[in-house]
């Protein structure tokens, strides 16, 4: 399963899940099945948990961002997944000491309407990737690292930018 959260080496915190999935997770794992499952067009299983994971960070990074912003987010988190650079786990990438402020300062779960982000985190989950690969994406409105101007600006989508 490409996106659980396998990774032994990525340190396991009350924050892997949002407290409200923790009582369905546990009844999931009780009864050996589990719940809110969907099978991410030759991905692997999604765990529910996961879709709601990625799509607090969509919410929390680009809440303001036009929809396809919003895949484009979730793009990049997919595309890190899936590259050796990175994490092998979408727990790994969202949680990588210092990548997303918005996990730094816990914003990620103060996040409350996000049906929109959930929508463009499966889209994303699903292969639609508005990037083109990107591994990168910031508002340069707001940046102050010098490192992430070096990386290939690819397309741009509300305020963000993507870059590989």
């Amino acid at each position: 399963m490409l996106y659980a959260d396998t990774d032994k080496s990525v340190a396991r915190t009350v924050l892997d899940r949002p407290p409200e999935l923790e009582t369905e997770a546990e009844d999931a794992d009780s009864n050996g099945e589990e719940e809110g499952v969907f099978t991410a067009d030759g991905r692997g299983n999604v765990r529910q948990w996961e879709v709601d994971l990625l799509a607090r960070l969509v919410e929390a990074e680009a809440e303001a961002e036009p929809y396809v912003g919003k895949v484009a987010v979730a793009a990049v988190m997919i595309n890190r997944v899936e590259s050796p650079s990175f994490p092998g786990t979408l727990s790994g990438v969202v949680y990588q000491p210092l990548a997303f402020e918005s996990v730094m300062n816990g914003r990620i779960w103060r996040v409350w309407n996000f049906s929109e982000s959930q929508r463009a985190a499966r889209a994303a989950m699903n292969g639609w990737d508005p990037t083109w690969g990107s591994l990168y994406f910031w508002n340069p409105a707001t940046a102050t690292s010098r490192w992430v101007w070096s990386r290939q600006i690819v397309t741009r989508y509300g305020r963000h930018v993507f870059a590989r």
